[in-house]
């Protein structure tokens, strides 16, 4: 067992040190340094990390045996030993003798109560074997007495030994019934040689098969101890992976922590210098808005003056015409009437000279405007967008520091995975198995020259058998070729004489083989029976292993066995079981022997890849953002002109009372059309051309002057609503921006150590959680891929095949195959003694007289 000991210094790397007690305050630190941070949002999802695939080996050995057609021999052998002995696995009674006994008992002990109790169990269990061994040993007592018995009396004319045969009517039946007796016992004694000299050829072929078994077995040791080394350095190197992506991290830190840290400060910042930028737009829409308005001013005050003039001028020309003599006339007067009552109507209906102008507050705007105000907002954008750059700046020297120390438990982890003579050990370990190898080899040609031996020990025995069936067949063929009915009983043929012969000489040999042989029959019934049942039945369904794996039975004080032996620790909760169980799923070794028991992985990795040094210095990370400036005093004060630039002060009520007014009291066009109307009540004549020619004046004033009007008022309309919706309250929201720009300021400069110390955390938990990726990828590696200790269990496996289904059911199907021609012998013998007296050459017959028996002379 000294290259488990290597295996596990090999897993542990250097268990001694890492089995003492951790340092207070450093086991579990990648725990609990989550523990310690409270935050009020989930820290960011952390990146997964690629450690690739640990070098896998490939184990060559398939303990797996299929009998073929032997597993039909196999089953029926089975099947009579549960004939034989139907009782369950005695577990309990095994413990119980073991605990109580330990194999050292004096003969005075057995008288004890509770030691004659468990001899009676272990009576009760073995009272199937107990009985057939009684009738084994009974054949082997009685076989040679008996027949040394019958060899004297037919000696003395008795038994059979007298050559007189009496003449009976059923003569010829008695012989029939007796040749197929006899054949048909000859047949099943066939058979059973059959059976048993397969199960001898068997072991010879699967003794072959067992040097497979030991090379594969080597082999995968061998792979083994080459490739446990390597994987335990891909998990050193692996190290590297997580420790590239920190480093990485550590050199993004600006673009990363300062990321984070301007993405929850911009919820705040943002809004405030959006609305000042936006402030800053409506400064030039309201400077656009005044020219509008002044501009639109300017256009409908000239326009009106003019278009009074043009209407006045209309007017007094349209009431010279009305003042025609032929509006005199009776029918046409009543029309001109009307005409002249509508001139009051050609008149201006607005009157924009009242208005004030805003000329004054345009050029306070103007004057506002030279202060570039949207690019010192932008200055408060790229002093807030450039936390990423102080961030960088400011951990430039943890992160340097960070660097190093990394560097450093790297090379520790290295350094203190090559502390151990690892690759030396599993050299030595290599070589011990290529010795075992060679040595077990070197036994090879004694195991053949045995078991030739044993191959033909069990020839001549089953020879013995095919001897006797041989005097069977052969006098029976004998006997009946030359057996004659007419011929008497002294006058039968030799052929027919040799063949009664031939029989005698079976019986002769069935009585001197027998006995020796029911007694190696016997032998090996009892051991391989009890082998079956007491190890390999128990060993195929893993009871053994709860046996060996029950608490104290090796001893008092030592709990469990298997720690024991290779901890020198029994009250580790390990069995033989559980171990075999984990290696035949090809888990690690780790695993398998429960070695985080005596080394925990992550109290080692915790201790050394994040230790408390690193954690202290991620802690003495701090950011300070004193130095961002959002909104410059000179755009302070210009927010501030603007509010009091007096464009709250305009009358927007007056601007669109006049705005909302017609251009003129009445609508020219319907004016002009009714005026044409009327003329055409007119008689033809001057008048009518005159009024019509009014009309078309009237609509050329409309196009001329009206319409232009009409749209500058629009255009005065819609620039006041512009403006009027723009300057609205504009103190309270120049206060109000200026408020926000100075409550994010402050939340920068004074309250945003609560935000970067939250982002901090996160982030250090983002390169914890990198650490922690690769201590439970260790954990689970070395759990599942590191060590895999398959070999193990096929080593166990392959025992059982080679021990069990190579060895044991081939025995056991030789015993049961020779036993059952032994058993057949007895009514062998019978019938061959019977028989024989219809063959063999009498020296006496029955002699009948023909007057006195005339029916036999008939016959």
């Amino acid at each position: 067992m000294h290259w488990i000991s290597w295996c596990l210094l090999l897993l542990c790397w250097g268990g001694s040190r890492c089995s003492d007690p951790p340092p207070d305050g450093q086991d579990g630190e990648l725990d609990g340094y989550q523990a310690d941070s409270h935050t009020k949002r989930s820290p960011p999802p952390v990146e997964p990390l690629d450690f690739g695939f640990v070098p896998s080996a490939v184990y060559a050995t398939h303990a797996y045996y299929e009998p073929g057609a032997m597993g039909i021999l196999f089953h029926v052998v089975h099947a009579f030993l549960y004939v034989v002995q139907p009782n369950p696995f005695p577990k309990d009674l095994i413990v119980r003798v073991i605990q109580e006994n330990k194999g050292r008992m004096k003969l005075e002990e057995w008288r004890k109560p509770e030691n004659i109790v468990l001899l009676l169990q272990g009576v009760y269990y073995e009272a199937g074997f107990l009985v057939c061994g009684s009738l084994g040993l009974l054949f082997l007592v009685l076989v040679p007495i008996v027949g040394t018995c019958f060899c004297v009396c037919r000696c003395c004319d008795n038994c059979g030994g007298e050559m007189h045969q009496r003449q009976r009517k059923n003569a010829d039946c008695q012989r029939g019934f007796f040749t197929a007796s006899l054949i048909v016992t000859s047949i099943f004694i066939i058979l059973g040689v059959l059976f048993a000299y397969a199960a001898n050829h068997n072991i010879s072929n699967q003794i072959k098969s067992t040097r497979r078994l030991v090379n594969t077995n080597m082999r995968d040791l061998k792979t083994f101890a080459n490739n446990t080394p390597a994987q335990i350095d891909y998990l050193t190197a692996q190290y590297t992976t997580a420790k590239n992506k920190v480093l990485s991290d550590l050199d993004n830190i600006g673009p990363v922590l300062g990321g984070r840290i301007h993405s929850q400060l911009e919820r705040e910042v943002m809004p405030s210098l959006d609305t000042a930028l936006r402030m800053a737009g409506a400064m030039r829409e309201t400077k656009e808005a005044l020219e509008s308005i002044g501009s639109s001013l300017d256009t409908l005050q000239e326009g009106t003056v003019r278009l009074q003039l043009s209407l006045s001028n209309e007017r007094a020309s349209l009431s010279n015409t009305l003042s025609d003599p032929a509006c005199t006339n009776g029918a046409v007067s009543h029309t001109c009437n009307t005409i002249r009552s509508t001139l009051g109507q050609l008149g201006s209906s607005a009157d924009f000279s009242t208005l004030p102008d805003v000329s004054r507050q345009l050029m306070n705007v103007d004057a506002l405007l030279k202060t570039d105000l949207s690019n010192i907002i932008q200055k408060g954008y790229s002093s807030f967008n450039d936390t990423p750059r102080l961030v960088k700046e400011q951990t430039k020297n943890i992160v340097a520091g960070v660097k190093v120390m990394l560097d450093r438990i790297g090379g520790e982890i290295v350094d203190f995975a090559k502390m151990f003579p690892v690759e030396a050990s599993l050299a030595n370990f290599t070589i011990f198995l290529n010795q075992g190898q060679q040595q077990i080899e070197s036994y090879y040609a004694q195991i053949d020259q045995l078991d030739f031996y044993r191959w033909i020990g069990c020839v001549a025995a089953l020879c013995m058998v095919v001897l006797i069936v041989c005097f069977n067949l052969l006098g029976l063929l004998c006997g009946s070729c030359g057996y004659d009915k007419q011929a008497t009983p002294t006058n039968r043929g030799c052929l027919s004489n040799t063949g009664g012969n031939l029989l005698m000489a079976g019986v002769g040999f069935s009585f001197l083989f027998a006995w020796a042989l029911m007694a190696v029959v016997s032998s090996l019934f009892v051991v391989g029976g009890n082998v079956e049942k007491l190890i390999c039945e128990p060993l195929a369904n893993r009871q053994l292993f709860q046996i060996i794996d029950t608490p104290y039975i090796m001893h008092p004080g030592m709990k469990n066995f298997l720690p024991n032996m290779l901890f020198q620790n029994p009250n580790i909760d390990l069995t033989v079981g559980g171990m075999y169980r984990e290696c035949h799923e090809n888990y690690g070794l780790y695993h398998a022997l429960q070695l985080e028991t005596m080394f925990n992985i992550n109290s080692f990795l915790n201790r050394t890849v994040y230790n408390k040094d690193l954690a202290n210095v991620f802690e003495s990370i701090h950011v300070q953002l004193q130095d961002v400036s959002l909104l410059e005093q000179e755009g302070r004060d210009a927010l501030i002109s603007f509010a009091n630039s007096g464009v709250g002060e305009i009358d927007f009520t007056a601007y669109l009372t006049e705005a909302n007014k017609a251009v003129t009291l009445v609508d020219l066009l319907s004016f002009a059309t009714d005026l044409e109307a009327q003329a055409d009540q007119l008689p033809r004549g001057a008048l009518e051309n005159a009024l019509k020619g009014h009309a078309s004046s009237i609509r050329q004033i409309n196009k001329d002057q009206v319409v232009p009007l009409q749209q500058a008022m629009n255009s005065l309309s819609q620039s006041v609503r512009l403006l009027q919706k723009t300057v609205s309250d504009l103190p309270v929201q120049v206060t109000n921006v200026l408020s926000a720009i100075d409550a994010a300021e402050y939340l920068i400069t004074n309250n945003a150590s609560h935000v970067i110390k939250q982002e901090t955390n996160g982030y250090m938990q983002m390169l914890v959680g990198y650490f922690r990726q690769y201590t439970k990828w260790v954990k689970s590696s070395l759990s599942a891929e590191v060590a895999q200790c398959k070999p193990i269990s096929n080593i166990v496996d392959s025992m059982e095949i080679v021990g069990c289904s190579f060895i044991v059911d081939s025995v056991n199907t030789f015993w049961f195959g020779l036993g059952g021609c032994l058993v057949l012998l007895i009514p062998s013998i019978i019938l061959s003694v019977k028989l024989s007296k219809y063959y063999r050459r009498m020296d006496t017959e029955d002699v009948f007289d023909d007057a006195c028996f005339p029916w036999l002379v008939s016959l």
